[in-house]
């Protein structure tokens, strides 16, 4: 098996649209860890352009209740804000 540190292919970049794209090899695909629908970086490095996976993120956290959810029906009162202190005067800026 072809290391991916030694691996290596000529390719062409051609016009795809008003862009440029480069056709990677199913192979040099496969030892870069990419498939149809990958994600990816590019980087303009010193020695050209560097192509790799993007770092997955993390699964956004579905919480089970709307901001709006929350909130709804909320009134001062029921908010307790007339039980809010008054802001010092060093906290107001004055």
């Amino acid at each position: 098996m072809i290391s991916a540190k030694k691996a290596k292919f000529e390719g062409t970049i051609q016009p795809w649209g008003n862009s440029l794209g480069l056709r990677i090899t199913r192979p040099m695909g496969d030892l870069a860890h990419l498939s149809k629908g990958s994600k990816v970086e590019i980087e303009i490095t010193e020695q050209g352009l560097l192509v790799k996976p993007a770092v997955k993120k993390p699964a956004r956290l579905k919480l089970p209740y709307s901001e709006a959810e929350l909130v709804r029906g909320l009134t001062p009162v029921k908010a307790h804000a007339d039980e809010l202190p008054a802001p010092l005067a060093s906290e107001a800026g004055e």
